[in-house]
């Protein structure tokens, strides 16, 4: 079932593994319906399932980059729903459906500013909505506690998933440039409190 982590933000958990790790996707239920990923080519139903319990459905499919995890369910979706979909420029993972848009660093999506923050992916992006003060990080970072350690705040990725860790530490600056309060992540728990500020204490931590 989806959890409405903000007012009108859900998390879609999608899929949970043995070993704790989630795959979800996030929608956005106000103003043009957008839903931000679309989870693995194997958990469509479910995502399905839980875009009907909230009863509002999507317009719009902005995918923040090409793994499977993030593009899998691509193809299902714009079937199901129709939808107008963004991808990103770098990204080069093939769909059935060819996207209606390419965005890139700085490009405007609806509510949404695209920060392009590679490292973990070349096409990595984050999407950033600073007057709601939400920021939906892609694989930028994810919540400490995927790596045992406590909720609310950001860890990087695990390099064992990652192209280049040192560029995906040094793209954290770039989002140091927006403002936003939560930071919704793939991977471990959200930050929906403080986000920017946490986020600046992990990459510029006091005393170092």
């Amino acid at each position: 079932m989806p959890t409405e982590i903000l007012e009108n933000v859900y998390d879609i958990t999608c899929q949970t593994e043995e070993s704790g790790k989630r795959f979800r996707v996030f929608f956005f239920a106000d103003g043009t319906p957008t839903l931000v990923d679309a989870g693995l080519a194997g958990t469509t139903d479910r995502v399905i399932e839980g875009i009907s319990s909230i009863g509002v459905e999507p317009e719009r499919l902005v995918v923040t980059h090409g793994d499977g995890d993030h593009i899998g369910g691509f193809d299902a979706l714009v079937d199901h729903y129709g939808l107008e979909t963004w991808v990103p420029e770098q990204t080069t993972a093939e769909t059935a459906t060819d996207p209606d848009h390419r965005y890139g660093d700085g490009d405007r999506i609806g509510r949404f500013t695209a920060v392009h923050v590679p490292g973990h992916e070349p096409d990595n992006h984050a999407l950033v909505d600073e007057a709601a003060g939400v920021a939906v990080m892609g694989d930028a970072v994810s919540g400490a506690d995927q790596r045992g350690l406590p909720a609310g705040y950001f860890h990087l990725p695990p390099a064992v998933y990652s192209q280049n860790l040192n560029r995906a530490e040094e793209s954290l600056e770039r989002l140091l440039e927006y403002e936003f309060d939560a930071g919704l992540v793939y991977h471990g728990s959200s930050v929906t409190e403080d986000a920017r500020e946490k986020l600046e204490r992990y990459v510029n931590p006091p005393g170092a």
